[in-house]
């Protein structure tokens, strides 16, 4: 007797599932299914769960094609139970290629790939929608978000749309996407929500030809690069009864709430000051660098560097002012914005070709917080006073590259069981775009200056 094993949260049970099991049975003669505890799939950073393990079991067993089912609660048990059922074949899908290959050494490993358009019958959680995305765009930050997206519960990527549709391709095949294409209208057909993933002069036009379509959109920051775009975008999707997020991850990340519920605390007393750093060195080559129009260190970076100061000061600001070196281009490669409230300063600062320290500093008057580089991921931070021996680091865990937090609460929005808009409320993301207006203004205004 031939025996395969396979393992998986199974959570909102759906086609994927249904023909990975067919497929793992078609293997040998005798199925294992191992069903992940909800403790353990935490633990190895697999986020939104939504069934309780025993109906995620019951899901499993109803298929009829596992002859055993286990369950998996802890690191290391796959070679335990490898040895102990005497096992021939270990199989998972492909997005996991390469990352059971130590298994080798125990039994043949098979990965699984993708099945585009399967028919079977599944069964299906009645409550809950099972997400259906596509990304918009096939550049770095496209790729990083597939990656992500297999830790998030209710998700499944499908495709990707580019009107370059080789490039589609390219990334279809190397993510191994059911299908991609150039045709907007085709792209819109097979999913029930986009990822706006391309340049940032495309965000607005894609975001609202999206809600018009009546796709939920999870829009890369900036979410549009006008004041009146973004609000025009939050009634459209307010109007539809869709979901539109703006991807500001460090928004959503545990260690950054934690920071936000420390300062509101008064642990350091009312906030005069916070300053937030974002740089990083770029080649000369790069969109951030060669798009004259909506490119630069502030549209790149500048969302993050302004999140700490809205949510910590408000969005009530008395001026801004930016300062800025420019490329030859006219780019700006260094900017700075200097806030002012009626009762706080602020400065947000970006760099492409300056480096600098990328730290976030709240002062207050019985104290400051310290969040050191890279505070967008903010893993720790301090609490520092005058008798430094009351001061407290702080560390929470941080799972991957962060993504996957802002695709969990998107999801769990769309569904109806997450209250996770005080993260980044419209608001405040209608402010951003506000704040990217007012900079490129003086951008331009510099640019003339200059050719002058």
């Amino acid at each position: 007797m031939k025996k395969v094993i396979t393992y998986g949260s199974f959570d909102l049970f759906h086609k994927g599932h249904y023909r990975l099991l067919e497929r793992a049975k078609a293997l040998g003669d005798y199925l294992i299914v191992g069903v992940t505890t909800e403790h353990f799939d935490e633990q190895r950073g697999k986020l939104n769960l939504i069934d309780p393990i025993l109906k995620r079991i019951e899901n499993v067993k109803a298929t009829g094609f596992a002859d055993e089912i286990i369950v998996e609660d802890h690191v290391g048990q796959k070679v335990e139970d490898i040895q102990k059922y005497n096992v021939d074949v270990f199989t998972v899908g492909s997005d996991w290629t390469d990352k059971f290959d130590y298994l080798k050494e125990y039994c043949e490993v098979v990965y699984l790939p993708r099945t585009e358009g399967v028919s079977s019958t599944m069964l299906r959680a009645e409550t809950y929608e099972l997400v259906h995305m596509g990304i918009m765009g096939s550049g770095r930050i496209a790729g990083r978000f597939v990656g992500e997206s297999r830790f998030v519960s209710g998700l499944t990527i499908d495709g990707v749309f580019n009107p370059h549709v080789e490039s589609a391709q390219r990334f279809a095949e190397e993510y191994n996407l059911d299908f991609y294409t150039g045709d907007i209208e085709e792209f819109y057909s097979k999913i029930n929500a986009v990822n706006v993933a391309a340049p940032h002069a495309f965000h607005y036009t894609y975001a609202k030809s999206a809600l018009e379509h009546g796709l939920h959109v999870l829009c890369e920051k900036p979410l549009a690069l006008t004041k009146g775009q973004a609000e025009e975008l939050y009634a459209l999707a307010r109007e539809k009864k869709l979901v539109l997020m703006e991807a500001i991850k460090t928004a959503h990340v545990p260690g950054f709430l934690r920071l936000l519920s420390t300062v509101k605390s008064g642990t350091i007393g009312e906030v005069r000051d916070v300053e937030a750093c974002f740089t990083r060195l770029t080649r000369d080559e790069l969109r951030e660098l060669t798009d004259m129009e909506c490119g630069g260190s502030f549209t790149e970076f500048g969302s993050y560097a302004l999140l700490p100061i809205l949510k910590i000061l408000g969005l009530d600001y008395d001026s801004v002012e930016f300062k800025m070196f420019l490329a030859e281009n006219g780019v700006d490669v260094y900017t700075k914005a200097y806030f002012t409230y009626p009762k706080a300063i602020a400065t947000a600062k970006t760099g492409l070709k300056v480096k600098s320290e990328g730290q976030l500093l709240i002062s207050g008057t019985k104290g400051y917080i310290l969040v050191p580089s890279p505070w967008w991921l903010t893993h720790e931070f301090e609490v520092c006073y005058e008798n430094r021996e009351q001061n407290q680091k702080i560390s929470t865990r941080f799972l991957g590259g962060g993504l996957r937090y802002e695709l969990s609460d998107f999801i769990s929005t769309i569904n109806g069981y997450g209250k996770s808009e005080y993260k980044l409320t419209a608001a405040e993301s209608i402010a951003l775009a506000e704040l990217m207006e007012k900079f490129l203004a003086a951008r331009k205004k510099l640019q003339e200056a200059t050719k002058r």
